[in-house]
């Protein structure tokens, strides 16, 4: 799972209902805090902390937000069919026969793919559904019979790599429909989906709800305004640690504006052997990446941020602080199997130096 726990969410709930805090902020705001936490879309935990007039008016902008953040998971599911709608599950299942009507949202989210693929060197790749599909079988047979687990078929992983190629999707804007050449390509974007969805639903809802607030769609932090909502006080985000040893953070970071967001290979994994497994695939290896434990990306974009985790994650470090170093408005921490740390040139600038 990509995934930081963010300071302001010290729990993970282990219910689907939604739960609300209200607290009262510095005397010379107008507005009060307000927190709520769900874990029914992007099959994931998530927290919204946000400063709103009262307690109706809140409700009724969190309502808001979470119907638009539902609309995203909706379109973007691969596994499920939603009456009333054509999304990414339909996509898979039709688009190889002919080319799919779909929704502009769709076609624009899978335009960034093609464009997360480029700036990666193809090493986040939402073409990559065929492979994914085998490694998320055993995982999901694994969960339920840990003493059979096993490794997805050497052949099979080689076989379904031919059905990966970014060229083979078909992207007609002017008629928004989604075509496959290959009849056994298959979208995956859960690279991309949700950080999409993140920048998408944190803009709107700037511009349409909240001045200040600070969003963690199961890990995928967006932030704007500022905390207490006085103007200057940053949002402290905490990055986890993927020393699972270790009591606090891995750092916290200091950011309004910006979005932060974590690959790590120690939340979503499965054991064969005493070895553990991954869910991040390598394009290259067809096996789960081994250069690191986690890379977290500070950007303006968390869309973007959510591809180039994925991407930096199937990079060598080296190769992976090349690419952010030439990159404007992006910066990245590595942490090896050692738990040593690598930053970019810019990102230490970010660091509460309190807490680190």
């Amino acid at each position: 799972m990509k995934k930081i726990l963010s300071a302001f969410t010290a729990v993970v709930l282990a219910f689907s209902f939604v739960s609300c805090t209200r607290t009262a902020t510095d005397e010379n705001s107008k507005q009060e805090k307000f927190t709520s936490s769900f874990v029914d879309l992007f099959d994931t935990a998530s927290t919204i902390v946000a400063y709103d007039d009262s307690q109706e008016k809140y409700d009724e902008h969190y309502e808001q937000f979470y119907n638009e953040l539902k609309r995203y998971d909706n379109l973007f599911d691969i596994y499920k069919h939603y009456d009333g709608i054509t999304n990414l599950y339909d996509v898979n299942k039709s688009a190889a026969v002919s080319p799919v009507k779909v929704d502009s949202e769709i076609t624009e989210l899978l335009k960034f793919g093609k464009k997360a693929y480029e700036l990666t060197d193809g090493k986040t790749n939402i073409c990559f559904g065929s492979v994914l599909k085998l490694w998320h079988d055993e995982r999901e047979w694994a969960t339920e019979n840990p003493e059979d687990a096993k490794l997805p078929d050497a052949g099979a992983l080689k076989e379904a790599s031919k059905h990966t190629n970014i060229d083979d999707l078909i992207i007609d804007e002017e008629n928004s429909t989604v075509y496959f050449k290959d009849k056994d390509l298959q979208l995956d974007v859960g690279a991309i989906a949700k950080g999409y969805a993140v920048s998408k639903v944190a803009g709107w809802a700037q511009e349409n709800l909240w001045s200040s607030a600070a969003i963690s769609i199961g890990g995928n932090v967006a932030t704007f305004g500022y905390k207490n909502n006085d103007g200057s006080t940053l949002w402290k985000i905490g990055i986890e640690n993927p020393d699972k040893t270790a009591e606090d953070y891995l750092m916290t970071v200091n950011i309004t504006g910006l979005s932060v967001v974590t690959s790590g290979n120690y939340q979503r994994y499965y054991t064969v052997d005493n070895k553990q497994y991954c869910h991040i695939i390598n394009p290259d290896t067809l096996m789960p990446a081994e250069f690191m434990t986690s890379v977290s990306v500070i950007c303006e974009d968390s869309a973007l941020g959510d591809a180039l985790s994925t991407g930096l994650f199937n990079m060598s470090i080296d190769d992976g602080k090349s690419l952010v170093d030439s990159m404007g408005g992006v910066e990245a921490v590595w942490v090896d199997n050692n738990y040593n740390k690598t930053y970019s040139n810019g990102f230490e600038k970010y660091i509460n130096k309190n807490q680190e």
